[in-house]
């Protein structure tokens, strides 16, 4: 699995740094980073609520497993 951010609509909201920890971070430019960009199997489903909960959409995923 591999995280993309758009930069052009992330707000630094933080929604997906309280959701995932382990993968998002807010940076001092008000923008979400990530912390792993090829996170684990295990933090999928966290990842993907991340995902869903973002206000403005700026995260997506692409899934390795095909």
């Amino acid at each position: 699995m591999r995280i993309k951010i758009d930069e052009g609509l992330c707000e630094g909201n933080a929604v997906c740094m309280q959701v995932a920890p382990e993968v998002f971070v807010v940076g001092d430019d008000d923008r979400a980073h990530l912390l792993i960009e090829q996170p684990p199997d295990a933090l999928r489903e966290q990842i993907l609520t991340a995902i869903r909960r973002c206000p403005r959409q700026a995260l997506a995923f692409e899934d390795d497993k095909k």
